[in-house]
Parts: structure tokens; sequence; C-alpha cells
């Protein structure tokens, strides 16, 4: 997922916010506290308004801590986890896990079926071959061919009565990376309820959900990153009660001969997807917002936006592969743009 920054409309915010401290409300009412931790390989930061400063880091607390157990359950990178489990034994046996971790995958095989196949959690055999990041070497078709048997979804396999997963096929690799932070997100939101905060932030990376207002009734107010202008603006929009996730081309990629190599795969072709530069979806919980901007982003801005159109509580800001933004619906009153902006569109 890509960076969403902070909206510069709300200062006062992101000063309290950025330093970590604890933050009156104009009416002394509640207080807004913020903290920051290293989780599931990126910065995660929660936010919570609450009655107290006690009890807004009793709420942030809680959220971590639902963090870090899901981090143990759903990491790639810790060899115990169960999803290192699952992917050891590709080929081999069905293996037990967590409701968690099977949901999380089952959410997953939806998400797939509703973007037409455009996002795919067995794709990152093919993404560490082309290690855009690290190599910045283009995969020849014949390799690419070799391994798009292991990119099959239909080989996962998800048993629900025996709450187990299965790889049928040796040497495939699931990684949940691209839904399992809105999910941790929703989890971490509930955490901290149950803990009593009032309302707040949990953002994983550019992975983030809101519930409640802001001291004054003020909604959570989020810029959403520029494609083509580092830390530029495209558009500002107020949050309430939702999550909202970015794929863009433009965090990992290289160029080369006027070309633009980035992470996003087409699990078809197992080539960068061309349709979009980014795609931004806004969904009532975090595992939907970020399951399925990714598979947007593949399907390119006009199917994409069709099915934005069809499914309900979704929204989406897409930017086209020509710089055109399509905004669905929903949206239409509620974006604002820069002073200056140089964005084409919006298109519906």
């Amino acid at each position: 997922m890509v960076r969403i920054i902070t909206s510069s409309c709300c200062f006062c915010l992101v000063l309290m916010m950025g330093f970590g401290c604890v933050g009156l409300s104009p009416d002394s009412s509640s207080v807004v506290v913020k903290r920051t931790q290293m989780l599931m390989g990126t910065l995660v930061s929660i936010t919570a308004v609450a009655p107290t400063d006690q009890a807004a880091n009793r709420a942030i607390n809680a959220g971590f801590q639902e963090v870090k157990r899901l981090e143990q359950l759903l990491s790639t990178w810790i060899p115990s986890s169960e999803l290192s489990r699952v992917n050891v034994s590709a080929g081999i046996k069905p293996v037990p896990v967590s409701l968690e971790t099977w949901t999380v995958v089952q959410r997953a095989q939806q998400a797939a079926d509703i973007t037409g196949g455009g996002f795919n959690i067995a794709i990152g055999p093919a993404v560490d071959l082309w290690r855009v990041t690290e190599d910045q070497r283009i995969p020849t078709e014949a390799e690419l061919a070799a391994l798009r048997p292991l990119v099959d979804l239909q080989a996962v396999r998800a048993d629900l009565h025996e709450q187990t997963l299965y790889l049928q096929k040796p040497g495939m690799r699931i990684d949940v990376g691209g839904i399992g932070k809105g999910y941790a997100a929703d989890q971490a939101v509930l955490a901290m309820k149950m803990a009593g905060a009032l309302a707040g932030v949990v953002a994983l990376s550019g992975d983030i959900k809101t519930f409640g207002q802001l001291p004054g009734g003020r909604k959570f107010p989020v810029g959403i990153q520029h494609p083509r202008k580092e830390g530029a603006v495209l558009v500002f929009i107020d949050l309430e009660n939702e999550a909202i996730s970015t794929a863009g081309d433009y965090e990992r990629f290289f160029e080369r001969d006027g070309v633009r190599y980035h992470h996003i795969l087409d699990p078809k072709t197992l080539q960068p997807a061309r349709g979009c530069q980014s795609v931004t979806v806004i969904a009532k919980e975090g595992v939907w917002a970020d399951g399925l901007d990714t598979g947007i982003f593949v399907m390119g801005p006009e199917r994409g936006m069709e099915l934005v159109e069809l499914l309900p509580d979704i929204e989406a800001i897409i930017v086209g592969a020509d710089g055109r933004l399509f905004l669905s619906s929903g949206l239409q009153t509620r974006v604002r743009f820069p002073v200056q902006s140089d964005v084409k569109g919006p298109d519906r």
C-alpha cells in the first residue's frame, strides 16, 4: 500500500499527533493522543480520542496489542507464524490455522472473485522474480511462464469445517500483506472501542481506519498522495467511521527506455498493470478498502469504476494512466482539491 498523508487543513491535529503528545479539545471534554510503533513491517500510528489521557493510552495499548497478536499469525517474515507454516507445507499437507487467519485468506479469495482475479495473494513468486527495487531486471517470458502454475489462486484451499489452509502445489506461497493490514486496522479499532476510546484512527502505513469524530464534531481529514508529484496532495477528503487504502505505481518502481516497471502485477500476464497510476478505495471496513484497491488497479479505470458503482458502501478515486481523475458517484461532493491542481477530470 502507498502513502496517505494527513491533510494540512487540520494543522492543529497534525501537531498533536505528530509529537505524540496529549492535547485537550477546545471544550476540554476529551483529549487526543497519538503514538507510533513499528509493526507488520511498517510504521503503525494509533490515535485515540477519550475522556482522559489515561483512557486514551489504555485504548492505544489495546490497539497495538491487537496488531501485534495478528502479526504473529499473518506475517510471512516470522517463521513460526501460521501463514509461514502454511507456505512451508505447500504441496505437503493442510495446516490448522486460527479463525482470524482463515478469515483473512477467505476475504482475499472474495476480493479476487469481485475483481475478476485482479487481486491475488498467491502472486508472491512473480513479485520476487521481478525484484523491482533491488535488481531492476525485467524477467523473460520464459521465466514468468515457469512461475505461472504457482500463481493459481484456485490451488489455495481454505477448509472452514477443518479450519485449515492448504497450498496444493509445491513452491506456492501466499502473502496477505495486500489485505491483512486493513483487517488488522479493523480489529485494532474494535479493541480500542472495548478499551473505552470515543473515536480514533489506526494507520498501518497507507491503510487507515477511522471511527467516531474528533473533538468539536470534526471528521478526520486526510490527503491522498499525488501519484506523479512527490509530497503533493491529489485531493482531500474527510472520513468518519470509514477506512481508506491506496495502491499506486509510484512507491516501488524503476524506469527503462521511458517505461515504468512497478510492483503491482497483473496476475494474468505477470507484468506490471498499465491502466492506472493510483487507486484509492474508501469503505466501511479496512479489509475491503485494502483488499479491493490492488484488484481495481489491475482492472483499469473504466472497468474498475464500473465495479465500484455496483458495490455497496464502496467508493473510489482512480487516476488513470493518462492522468485523468475518476471519482465514484458518492464522492462527487466530498473531495476537495488543492488550490492549484493540474488533475485532469474528474470523470464519472
